[in-house]
């Protein structure tokens, strides 16, 4: 027997599914091609107006040519038809073309599973509760797709049907969110390319490398302080150390690791819990001077701390700070032989001023301090926006543009320290951190990305030295727009004079945050803490699986019961009524289905003898304002005052 055929769309359903392509469509146009959003917003206006008049579907010959075409562009674009990008891209593509040949009930249905799967994408980039917001939206308009499918009402009526259901889902998605087994890690599968693009430090440093990270005013990480938070000149939040240089970059030196630091921690302590972004690198940012203990993670032997795997995701983990230990005083000066080389004949400038400073045999102490004496009486400049600089560099800023940021700052000290004979390196990660005054959290975004060297001294070991402090020593104090010119490039919500705006955006981010620690952050462990409070073991599958459909069959039945009972008419008559009906019940009167209100009341009289003629004159006034004309409100406010009096 053959199905019969399925009927063909009106212009109704098919404008609910052009509704719900582009409310699909357009979050995805920023990391789109121009030239396929482009195809895809002319996709779809011309099949709306189309509609216009008398629907009909495309030439059969134009999807098949489009999709080859466009999907050769895809192919051209990202050199693949697979991985993260290039996959939306082709989902995009896919979900234009299906509405271009839109004619029967089934094939909404696929658009709108494509529109679902395209909601989920957003997810890639970013978990943020705007996202959050953009794809329920959608998936209400793509539930309302369905809806029309089968009704045909108001916009705004289908909305709110569509949001009904919405909402109904929503006791089952929490039972599932909170007792579906947590999978460690990232999404599985997630194509190579799903963490490419994350802003963050390098493992390496050359001019103008942190002036341009600099422009970015995402956050990098929060620390929330039990207690006081340290001042600003101690907020150095360790990254990288860069030991080797070959005239024009600093990169890192391969350095041994331990499970605890290499120096004892003495001095005050500041203990925070640390909630750092992802970055797909393998350290974990730190204030200076980090202390044991931090979870699943190693520490370096100059002091780097570094996760097991890359942060891929965003981490919290707690840490402890001792900013006033004496980091490597012990340490070999064998091992110190990386930290005083240079490239040969390099920077001869450079080396004439550092033979100066270390005349008469100074002390390596008296030389720092006559280094950052000279760098305070030179007036060098403070930029977001340096020169470029020649191939020796330390020459050319020191000596010629006199201009630069924190990289060119720390680079030059430290050529200059071992041109001295002072081992020296630089240390790359943040500077400062301002706080959030709804969450009392220290926020450091991009923007603080900052260089500063450390000296090695015999008897104290690495001292930290900041020279871009000794130019601009607002940047410490004030951070990064209080120390540069006001008309600098800045990032926009970082300059000082939109007070108004970060006030907003702190409270956005406050939101957001609280969305990243109970949304984003239940992760596998803090399920486990969870379940196991309430009597629960995630290791017993058969345990999990029963709490699973009990909970879910125990929401069925309560949405089945809130469903027959909000099926009753919602009339004021009816309601007293029934509260009437329910104190009778009470007293042993309950009332039975084929009886009327004159039945019920004569029946309820001879039980209630007491209170016969109070039952009739409520039963009369019931049936008076029911079935009679020219009742008026005052007769309504009686009878709910004379069941609201009533009692057995």
């Amino acid at each position: 027997m053959s199905r019969p055929p399925e009927p063909t769309l009106s212009a109704y359903p098919l404008r609910w599914a052009a509704a719900c392509a582009g409310a699909t469509l357009i979050p995805h146009l920023p990391n789109l091609p121009i030239w396929l959003g482009a195809l895809a917003a002319l996709i779809l206006i011309w099949r709306v107006l189309s509609q216009i008049n008398t629907p009909s579907p495309a030439p059969r010959f134009l999807s098949p040519l489009l999709a080859i075409a466009a999907g050769g562009l895809i192919l051209f674009e990202y050199g693949t038809l697979f991985g993260k990008q290039a996959g939306i891209a082709l989902l995009a593509l896919l979900l234009g073309l299906k509405y271009l040949e839109c004619q029967r009930p089934r094939d909404v249905q696929v658009l709108v599973l494509l529109c679902f799967f395209l909601q989920l994408g957003l997810f890639f980039d970013t978990q943020s509760p705007l996202i959050g917001i953009g794809a329920l939206a959608g998936t209400v308009l793509a539930t309302g797709s369905l809806l029309s499918l089968y009704t045909r009402h108001p916009v705004r009526t289908q909305l709110r049907t569509a949001s009904v259901l919405m909402l109904q889902a929503l006791p089952i998605m929490l039972v599932l969110f909170v007792l579906f087994p947590r999978i460690p890690g990232p999404l599985w599968g997630l194509p190579a390319d799903a963490f490419s693009g994350r802003t963050g430090l390098s493992d390496s440093m050359q001019p103008g490398a942190i002036s341009e990270l600099s422009q970015s005013g995402e956050i990098a990480f929060r620390a929330q302080f039990r207690g006081t938070p340290p001042p600003p000149e101690l907020r150095y939040w360790r990254g990288p150390v860069l030991t080797d240089f070959d005239g024009q970059r600093w990169t890192i030196r391969r350095t041994t690791v331990a499970d605890h630091p290499a120096y004892p921690t003495t001095g005050a302590a500041y203990d925070y819990n640390m909630t750092l972004e992802a970055h797909n690198r393998r350290w974990l940012l730190a204030l200076d001077y980090p202390a044991a203990g931090i979870a699943d993670a190693t520490y370096a032997a100059d002091f780097t701390v570094l996760g097991r795997e890359p942060v891929r995701q965003r981490i919290r983990y707690a840490a402890a700070a001792y900013p006033h230990s004496q980091a490597g005083k012990n340490e070999a000066i064998a091992s110190l032989d990386g930290a005083l080389s240079l490239p040969k004949d390099s920077n001869p400038r450079t080396r004439a001023l550092a033979a100066q400073l270390r005349e008469r045999d100074q002390p390596p102490e008296r030389i720092v301090a006559a280094a950052i004496a000279w760098l305070r009486e030179a007036d060098l400049a403070y930029t977001l926006r340096p020169p470029r600089l020649g191939i020796d560099t330390a020459d050319a800023f020191l000596f010629d543009t006199r201009q630069g940021f924190c990289e060119h700052f720390a680079s030059a000290f430290v050529v200059m320290m071992r041109a001295a004979g002072v081992p020296a390196r630089v240390v790359t990660g943040y500077q400062g951190g301002e706080i959030n005054p709804f969450d009392n959290s220290m926020v450091v975004r991009q923007s603080d990305a900052h260089a500063w060297a450390e000296v090695w001294l015999a008897g104290e070991g690495w001292r930290r030295v900041d020279p871009t402090a000794v130019s601009a020593p607002r940047r410490i104090d004030g951070g990064l727009a209080a120390a540069l010119p006001d008309d600098s490039a800045l990032p926009f919500l970082v300059r000082p004079d939109l007070s108004w705006l970060r006030t907003v955006r702190d409270r956005w981010e406050f939101l957001g945050n609280a969305w990243n620690q109970w949304v984003l952050g239940f992760d596998q462990k803090t399920q486990r803490s969870l379940l196991r409070r309430l009597g629960l073991h995630t290791d017993d599958w058969r345990q999990m699986g029963v709490a699973m459909l009990t909970g879910i069959g125990s929401l069925l039945a309560a949405l089945a019961w809130w469903a027959q009972h909000r099926a009753a008419p919602r009339d004021p008559l009816q309601r007293a009524w029934h509260r009437f009906e329910r104190k009778l019940a009470r007293a042993g009167v309950p009332r039975l289905p084929w009886e009327g209100p004159a039945d019920y009341a004569d029946r309820a009289a001879r039980h209630c003898p007491d209170q016969a003629t109070a039952i009739r004159a409520i039963a009369h006034r019931y049936a008076r304002l029911r079935y009679s004309a020219g009742t008026t409100a005052n007769d309504s406010k009686a009878l709910h005052s004379q069941i609201k009096r009533f009692s057995i």
